[in-house]
């Protein structure tokens, strides 16, 4: 029997998905359990895709796993960052005056070389602020060596690094629900 599209197409994604170390989400979930117990908050985002996903995530952050998390997601918010600072500085601006020493940053990017999201991890590390990044494409992208931890989608497909990338985040708050018992 010949594979299909579809048949191709989910096994890149099962593949992708399936590349990470354990240890890492593992690692990252206590990361983030650790932030949340320290009365910190999460601070997730991305661009276009990616920032679809980083409001879901940070939604069920929240909802689901009782971990503060929040998106910078509102237009008025990103333009007005943008108008002001350029549009390769609003998300490091936002950070500038959302973020508090001890919050962890999440930041996404498909290609890992995206100026807005390469500049807010420079901040990021200019604050001392934890950063787990998440990028694909190229396996050498400037963001991919940014971060305290970095996950890395090995693929060029924008929709297979997408869904990777939703996959992994959105596993490490079922795992912190199941392993702290945090009833939905």
């Amino acid at each position: 029997m010949t594979k299909t599209f579809f048949d191709n197409y989910f096994d890149r994604v099962f593949n992708c998905t399936c590349s990470i170390d354990d240890n890492i989400l593992i690692n990252i979930s206590s990361l983030i359990w650790r932030i949340n117990k320290n009365g910190k908050k999460l601070i997730i985002a991305g661009n276009g895709g990616s920032a679809a996903m980083a409001s879901h995530v940070a939604v069920d952050f929240t909802k689901a796993a009782n971990i503060r998390a929040i998106n910078f997601n509102e237009a008025d918010l990103i333009t007005c960052f943008a108008n002001d600072y350029g549009y390769e500085n609003w998300l490091t601006e936002g950070l500038r005056a959302y973020s508090d020493e001890g919050d962890l940053v999440i930041l996404i990017s498909s290609s890992g070389s995206s100026p807005n999201i390469i500049n807010a991890a420079n901040f990021c590390a200019e604050k001392s602020l934890k950063l787990v990044t998440l990028s694909g494409f190229a396996s050498d992208n400037p963001l991919r060596k940014k971060g305290d931890f970095n996950l890395w989608a090995n693929s060029s497909e924008y929709n297979v690094v997408e869904m990777t990338h939703h996959l992994w985040l959105l596993s490490i708050i079922d795992y912190l629900i199941e392993i702290h018992g945090i009833e939905k």
